[in-house]
Order: structure tokens, then C-alpha cells, then sequence
């Protein structure tokens, strides 16, 4: 098994000294900020649920923390396909068609979702 077939199969992809950084790397604060707030978005409607809060209220933050979220998956999802699909697709061979297919993965999680 090829170290991309590995990292594909288990879905953990090799990072650290020798390998590239993710597409993600020069966006990691402002990934990390939308996601502290998207927590704080779910505590907020624990709250509400243990306050007893009106139904639809509790479903309209449900809808904002959807779209947060899906926002920050979009974000992932382009960073990768600029970055870790482009340079692969550039090498060619096994690594591209593994990034195509994983990319292809994605986005299909993402249309159900």
C-alpha cells in the first residue's frame, strides 16, 4: 500500500516536516474564530432548550448555525481543491486521482448535508 493509498484509507492525510501544509493553514485563525463562535452558537441553544424557549426561536438559531457551519465546510472545501487538489493534480499520477476522488467525496457529503 502506498503511503496516499494509507492515508486515504484511513482518512488521515501525513502532515509535519517534508510534507506540504494544508490549503487551509493561512486561514487557520479565521477558521478558528467562526468555530469558537459556532460553539458558543450551540451552547446557546442548549439554553434555550433548558429555558424552554419558543420552538420556532430555537429553530431559527438552528438555521443560523446550520448555515455557520456549512460556511466554514464551503471555506475548507475551496482552500482544499486550490491547494491540495491543484498540487496534485500538477504531480499526477495515483495522488491526483486520490485527491479527485476524495474532493468528489466531499462535495457529495456536503449536497446530502
Amino acid at each position: 500500500m502506498t503511503p496516499t493509498s494509507a492515508a486515504t484509507a484511513t482518512g488521515h492525510h501525513p502532515s509535519g516536516p517534508g510534507t506540504a501544509p494544508h490549503g487551509y493553514i493561512a486561514q487557520k485563525d479565521a477558521y478558528l474564530k467562526r468555530l469558537r463562535r459556532i460553539e458558543g452558537q450551540a451552547r446557546g441553544l442548549q439554553r434555550m432548550v433548558e429555558q424552554e424557549q419558543y420552538c420556532i426561536d430555537i429553530l431559527t438559531q438552528v438555521s443560523a448555525m446550520t448555515s455557520a457551519l456549512r460556511s466554514v465546510a464551503l471555506g475548507l472545501l475551496d482552500e482544499h481543491l486550490q491547494h491540495c487538489v491543484v498540487r496534485a493534480a500538477q504531480e499526477g499520477g495515483e495522488e491526483a486521482e486520490a485527491k479527485l476522488h476524495e474532493a468528489s467525496q466531499a462535495i457529495a457529503r456536503l449536497v446530502r448535508s
